[in-house]
């Protein structure tokens, strides 16, 4: 798989722990970065991996701040994001399989690369249902209360 990694400072040491990790299984790893652990903002790489998944040079991704909020809500920006804060291998599971999830975050100082790893597992083998989840989904990038500008 193709996968997308972006982290802020706190989540810098995760994201390089699971990115190896990550590319030793045989994936193909994209860093949205940052480089190094010297402060940052987390919307300016969710945005980077929101546009790398969005665009189709990736699968999905992975995004890591260090409780794994702020990041989410940076991806979730994106109208063709749907990235899921996670800390267990069954609701990353269910973000795939019930909400068609492109993404997971995951709170550096609150999970573990054990758990983590299990969770990135857990995601990687879900599937979409589709069926009464579909109309759901669909809503979720074209919420009714955004206008479009005529053009």
């Amino acid at each position: 798989m193709r996968i997308a990694i972006a982290s802020d400072h706190a989540g810098f040491d995760l994201k390089q722990d699971i990115a190896r990790w990550l590319a030793d299984e045989g994936h193909v790893v994209t860093d949205c970065g940052p480089q190094n652990d010297a402060r940052v903002d987390y919307p300016d790489f969710g945005y980077k991996l929101a546009l790398a998944v969005s665009g189709g040079a990736c699968d999905f991704g992975v995004a890591i701040c260090g409780s794994g909020i702020g990041i989410s809500i940076a991806i979730n920006r994106h109208p063709a994001m749907r990235c899921a804060l996670v800390g267990e291998p069954l609701s990353a599971m269910l973000a795939r399989e019930h909400n068609d999830a492109n993404a997971i975050a995951i709170g550096s100082r609150l999970t573990g690369i054990d758990m983590a790893k299990a969770c990135i597992a857990a995601f990687m083998v879900g599937r979409f249902e589709g069926g009464r989840h579909e109309g759901r989904v669909d809503k979720l990038s074209a919420p009714p209360f955004v206008t479009r500008k005529a053009s």
